[in-house]
């Protein structure tokens, strides 16, 4: 079994390559990344040199190139993680998430629909869905949730999910689509919530906080995520849509407070800042189809996850400080350094 793994130099993509490596011997799997400013080789040091393992620098928007690996290698399976993924970055540069994540998967599935494919595989986002409101705690995303897309960002990835199905239907192509809430854990580029702030609290700097910090994401541990892909990929059906929800709801106020008590920092720390535009404000997935169909539910609770992830930053500071003392810096000025404070 050959299987091509796309944006396997970034964080979740990473986590899966490193899954899949060890799990499957037998297995061939092929590591596609461009290798942009989230993608970091560092993250592939414990597996570089596996005999079942093989990575390949390439971009998953550039047609003649894709056509030509799947020429080459034509894999069984394809797992596609390769994407622009941050919100802040979607509103400042929309057009570099509609190249990769919807041209980006159009040619994967043309390549996939030429030289023929046992399964492609969708890895998407439950930002699709748009958000819940935080007083109906009882409500939570499914499967058949509308999709209500709020950012560039989510537009895109709706996009893709939409042509997936669209290639299932049109041409047979075999697909699967899975949706997941926010993942945290090992390798998670400095840009997003937990490590940012993570690392900016080890250096006893200001955290950031959107708003009010009353948004709520549904967390779930990378781990968690990558066995229920394994999953869909070995069992579950063609043409379905799974989502992935860890049932850890939190405040990102509470997340911030849990590292700064985890670390021994003063709550001092926390600036509010002007929140981001359209700002989602709940997330929260129903896991009941995978469940069913597949057995799966979150191993990973929050309280467990995010001392396990705290540690992994603290025992890994070189994988990250490196990371943070290049062109992110200038990243975090940008994004950040001139949003005006705001009372909480």
């Amino acid at each position: 079994m050959k299987i091509l793994v796309t944006g396997g130099a970034g964080f979740i993509g990473g986590n899966f390559v490193h899954h899949m490596v060890n799990k499957y011997p037998e297995y061939q799997i092929i590591n596609l990344d461009l290798l942009t400013y989230a993608g970091n080789l560092e993250t592939l040091k414990p597996v570089e040199d596996k005999p079942n393992y093989k990575f390949v620098h390439g971009d998953i928007a550039d047609r003649d190139f894709v056509f030509k690996l799947f020429e080459e290698e034509k894999p069984d399976i394809v797992v596609n993680f390769a994407a622009e993924s941050h919100v802040d970055r979607s509103i400042t540069d929309p057009e570099a998430f509609v190249r990769t994540n919807v041209m980006g998967t159009t040619t994967l599935l043309d390549a996939c629909r030429t030289y023929g494919i046992k399964r492609y595989h969708q890895v998407s986002t439950d930002e699709v869905y748009g958000d819940l409101p935080l007083d109906r705690p009882d409500l939570f995303f499914t499967e058949t949730t509308p999709l209500h897309t709020s950012s560039p960002y989510s537009s895109s990835k709706a996009s893709a999910d939409l042509l997936v199905l669209a290639y299932h239907r049109t041409y047979g192509l075999p697909v699967s689509i899975s949706r997941c809430s926010n993942n945290y854990g090992p390798y998670h580029f400095p840009e997003k919530l937990i490590p940012l702030m993570i690392s900016r609290a080890l250096a006893d700097e200001e955290l950031p906080v959107y708003g009010d910090g009353a948004n709520v994401r549904d967390w779930l541990h990378v781990s968690d995520h990558c066995e229920a892909i394994d999953l869909i990929l070995h069992k579950g059906r063609v043409g379905e849509i799974y989502n992935i929800g860890g049932h850890n709801e939190r405040t990102n106020l509470e997340v911030v407070k849990t590292i700064l008590k985890a670390l021994d920092k003063p709550e001092s720390l926390i600036r509010y800042v002007k929140d981001r535009p359209g700002h989602d404000r709940r997330y929260a997935i129903d896991p009941t189809k995978i469940h069913n169909e597949l057995g799966w539910l979150p191993e990973t609770k929050f309280a467990d996850g995010i001392k396990k992830t705290i540690k992994w930053y603290l025992d890994n500071k070189e994988w990250w400080e490196t990371i943070i003392s290049g062109e992110y810096q200038n990243y975090y000025e940008k994004m950040y350094g001139n949003r005006e404070e705001v009372k909480a």
